[in-house]
């Protein structure tokens, strides 16, 4: 049988996390291109996203069976608690004492970066649903064939 279209190494955990952590890395990096070459709106709410996109990505990382609803409703639920949280003095006290903090837990609160989380979400839930169920068709098909 051909390794590659064998779903135990296609969707194997420790691929999975690899792939995270590139995708996260990737993000990042994106996130700092726009930071440094543009401004304004477009740093803000594409970090919004961005972030949003790192979080899932960390998700994924820690529970790679995980569905990629089950991801996406818990990383965007993650992103607009932590918004919330903005609203006590608590992450803003944290942040001046923290530069991880303040990546982390952001400084004030923006009721706009509560809608701009799911823009950063809602594409990998569909990749990671598509990747699932090509992943899964595969094996399907595999299995049939080899019988």
């Amino acid at each position: 049988m051909d390794r590659r279209y064998d779903l135990r190494v296609s969707l194997n955990p420790w691929k999975i996390r690899l792939v995270t952590s590139a995708s996260a890395v990737v993000i990042l990096a994106v996130a700092l291109g726009i930071r440094a070459f543009f401004g304004g709106a477009l740093e803000q709410y594409s970090g919004t996203a961005l972030y949003a996109s790192i979080v899932y990505a960390a998700v994924v990382f820690v529970w790679p069976p995980i569905t990629a609803l089950v991801a996406g409703g818990f990383t965007t639920g993650f992103c607009w608690l932590v918004e919330i949280a903005q609203l006590t003095p608590v992450p803003a006290a944290l942040s001046a004492r923290s530069l991880l903090a303040r990546f982390v837990l952001g400084v004030q609160f923006d009721p706009v970066d509560l809608a701009w989380y799911p823009v950063g979400v809602v594409p990998l839930v569909v990749l990671h649903r598509l990747i699932r169920v090509r992943a899964r068709n595969r094996t399907v098909g595999t299995a049939t064939a080899s019988v």
